[in-house]
C-alpha cells in the first residue's frame, strides 16, 4: 500500500514486547491447564496479563487500535481503517 502511513521505531519495539507477552502468556496458559494448583505459574500468568495491558494501552494511546469489534476503543475519526495495521509490519 502506497498510503499506509510510517511510524517509527518505538512502534516496532512494542509490537515486539507485546509479542513476547503474548507467547509467555499462551505457554503459562497451556501449563495451567493441566497444573491449576500451581499458585508461582498463576502469579506470573497475572503478572504477564497486567504487562500486556500495559503495553497495548501505549501502543493504542499512541498508534490507534490493535484489535476491531469492541476489543479496542477507537478515538475521533474512527481509526480502525488507520494502517499500518499489526499483521503489516
Amino acid at each position: 500500500m502506497s498510503d499506509m502511513r510510517q511510524v517509527d521505531e518505538r512502534y516496532y519495539q512494542l509490537l515486539e514486547q507485546l509479542q513476547a507477552v503474548d507467547f509467555v502468556l499462551v505457554e503459562l496458559n497451556l501449563y495451567l491447564d493441566t497444573h491449576n494448583d500451581d499458585v508461582d505459574a498463576l502469579n506470573q500468568f497475572n503478572y504477564y496479563v497486567q504487562e500486556r495491558w500495559k503495553i497495548a494501552r501505549e501502543i493504542e494511546s499512541s498508534y490507534g487500535p490493535l484489535q476491531g469489534f469492541g476489543n479496542s476503543a477507537s478515538g475521533f475519526p474512527w481509526q480502525w481503517d488507520d494502517t499500518p495495521w499489526p499483521w503489516q509490519v
